[in-house]
Parts: structure tokens; C-alpha cells; sequence
């Protein structure tokens, strides 16, 4: 398989239509024991309306895909937060690769693509958690985000366990 792939936003048209492809790579994640705030029992009906959920969002968030010649295998959101006195902030969310797009550097494509993203929305400032000691801990380090702190049992894991979640922040330059 050619490792070339490209990372562009979907239009809520376009979200709407890859609703069965991102929740192809939801159902993969959470399969492979990704904490995203689904548990193991996820089926493909409450993943996809979860996708059209977020293709109907009204928030102006920008959701992101990688895609090559196979299709999406991997995505992430900027969610601008809604409270008026942060109008210069965002969460990042959902960062997911299937596990056909893994060691491609396609995490650290999309966390760029969504920095960018935040960007043009005119976010200056990103937040976002992840599971303690996963990878995606080691991604947002080596990216430039800073460490907050850990909260203990924040989350469960897809099987029931509970898991620390690390809080990372970025200031957009």
C-alpha cells in the first residue's frame, strides 16, 4: 500500500456522506481499545449517528480527515468553545487513525492540519485530554503541546477500566 495519503475538511455535506467511513474508523479504534468515549458494546448504527451528529454540529467546528486512494482512515475535530468569553479557544477532539493508517505519520499530520485549522477559525489557544501512557501522550509532547496534569479515573476504557486522563494545552504563535 502506498504510503502517500492527504489531510482536507470536510463541508457538512461531505461529513454527512463519509458518516459509514468515519464510523468504520471509530468502530476500529474503539476495537483496538482506544478510550474516545465509546465503550467496547459500539455498534456501527450509534457510530454513524454519532458522525451525522457532528456533520449536523452548528458550532463552527472544523472536522478533518485523512483519506488516500482506499479511503478515510483517520480524523480529528477543532471544536471552538462556545462560552463568550473564550472566543479565542478551541478543543481538539477525536483524533483517530485506523489502525490500517498507523506508523504513517498521519497523527501528527492531522494535529497539524488542526493547529492550522484553529488557525483560520482565529483560535489562539487549543486544549484537548487523552489517556495517560497512550501514544497520543508521546504525540502531543513531541508536537510542542505542554502538560497540565493528570486526573486519576478520569475515563473508562472500552472494556470498563478506569483510566487517568493527561490535559495538554497549546498557545497557537
Amino acid at each position: 500500500m502506498s504510503s502517500s495519503f492527504r489531510i482536507r475538511r470536510l463541508d457538512p455535506a461531505e461529513a454527512r456522506r463519509a458518516a459509514p467511513a468515519l464510523a468504520g474508523v471509530l468502530l476500529d479504534c474503539v476495537a483496538a481499545g482506544a478510550s474516545v468515549s465509546f465503550m467496547a458494546d459500539l455498534t456501527r448504527d450509534a457510530a454513524e449517528a454519532f458522525w451525522r451528529e457532528v456533520a449536523e454540529a452548528t458550532d463552527g467546528r472544523a472536522l478533518l480527515v485523512a483519506e488516500d486512494d482506499t479511503g478515510v482512515f483517520g480524523t480529528v475535530q477543532v471544536v471552538p468553545a462556545w462560552s463568550p468569553n473564550q472566543p479565542h479557544r478551541a478543543d481538539i477532539a477525536k483524533l483517530l487513525v485506523h489502525r490500517r493508517g498507523r506508523n504513517r505519520g498521519v497523527g501528527q499530520a492531522l494535529m497539524a492540519a488542526a493547529e492550522a485549522a484553529a488557525r483560520d477559525l482565529g483560535r489562539t489557544v487549543l486544549m484537548l485530554d487523552t489517556i495517560t501512557g497512550e501514544a497520543g501522550e508521546r504525540l502531543y509532547a513531541r508536537m510542542g503541546w505542554v502538560r497540565v496534569g493528570e486526573i486519576p479515573d478520569f475515563a473508562l476504557m472500552p472494556d470498563g477500566r478506569p483510566a487517568a486522563t493527561t490535559i495538554f494545552y497549546k498557545a497557537l504563535g
